[in-house]
């Protein structure tokens, strides 16, 4: 059988550690967990039983570029041939009054969760085309907050997303400009706007790529993981009422390790080979709920905006 080979960020815990779980429990698949805490990701994949030869560890830190560079020499070092790469890891400081920012100087939440996948996209695409894989694919996770076109993304608090005419970006996204439209800093529209980012370079990875090297590119809203660590950040209160909220009200909840096995089956479900595709299970939760696709906004449709957003990106991380 083919040796299939996926690589995770942010595995060591939440939705991305029980896709590395769900993945690893396929036949033939072994997964590279890419987390910034090897010893918490090694703890982690026990806790939940992985098989130890079923998955690798692999150190990133998505907010620091050399840390995504070094991360691909070690992955080339292992001499396994990629499959699929899925870009999960996230942050969110949703109380953040100021940006906290990474060496390049630009906020955190956009250079982790766009700028940091948008190099590792670019650089594995070279592992890509190497690879003798049959079915290879790349899947970058969304959001419901970052879609005014679902329910749950119709909730203009802090602030909807807009990335504007990208005016932060075009005059170098560091100190004193801290958003992507270059207007004030607004932490969870930050978050927001970067997750619009990964949706429309998932667009522009298909538009560019796919028709001339057969890979998969798609996006996912897995459905609410409203106690997923994602959310340590916030109010202790709001951790404890989101999910009760969710599961009681909303029927919106899903459980980390469902919301998992929805991303694996993006990576090896034949049902879910089709590029620039945004997948989402709704937002209200039901038993045997089966993924369809999901309408995405006008501006994540932008086809001018997503070429635009690619090659500011290509210069804020030095690969233009």
């Amino acid at each position: 059988m083919e040796q299939k080979t996926a690589i995770i960020t942010g595995a060591s815990s939440g939705v991305g550690l029980y896709a590395a779980k769900a993945l690893a429990q396929q036949p033939n698949w072994h997964v590279v967990m890419a987390c910034r805490d090897l010893q918490k990701a090694e703890a982690a994949a026990q806790s939940v039983g992985i098989p130890r030869d079923r998955y690798s560890l692999l150190e990133i830190d998505l907010a620091n570029f050399q840390s995504v560079r070094d991360f691909v020499s070690k992955y080339r070092s292992l001499n396994r041939p990629l499959t699929a790469l899925v870009c999960n890891a996230a942050v969110y400081f949703p109380l953040l009054k100021e940006p906290e920012r990474n060496a390049e100087g630009y906020e955190l939440s956009v250079a982790t969760n766009h700028l940091g996948h948008f190099l590792l996209c670019n650089l594995m695409l070279a592992d890509f085309k190497q690879s003798n894989a049959t079915d290879k694919r790349l899947v970058i996770l969304g959001t419901v907050t970052a879609n005014p076109k679902e329910l749950g993304g119709k909730i203009p608090i802090p602030a909807p997303p807009d990335l504007g005419d990208l005016q932060g970006f075009k005059d170098g996204f560091k100190s004193p400009i801290a958003m992507i439209n270059g207007k004030k800093f607004k932490s969870g529209k930050a978050y927001k706007d970067s997750k619009l980012c990964n949706v429309l370079t998932m667009r522009e990875l298909h538009r560019r790529y796919h028709e001339a090297t057969g890979i998969t590119f798609s996006s996912l809203y897995p459905g609410c993981v409203a106690d997923t660590p994602l959310f340590r950040n916030h109010f202790a209160l709001f951790r404890t009422i989101f999910p009760w909220f969710q599961k009681n009200i909303t029927g919106g909840y899903v459980t980390q390790e469902l919301a998992g096995e929805r991303v694996a089956a993006t990576v090896y479900d034949p049902e879910l080979k089709e590029s620039g595709i945004y997948w989402s299970w709704g937002n209200r939760q039901k038993p045997g709920r089966r993924s369809f696709s999901q309408e995405i906004s006008d501006e994540a449709s932008d086809t001018e905006k997503a070429q635009l957003l690619w090659d500011l990106s290509l210069k804020l991380v030095n690969l233009a």
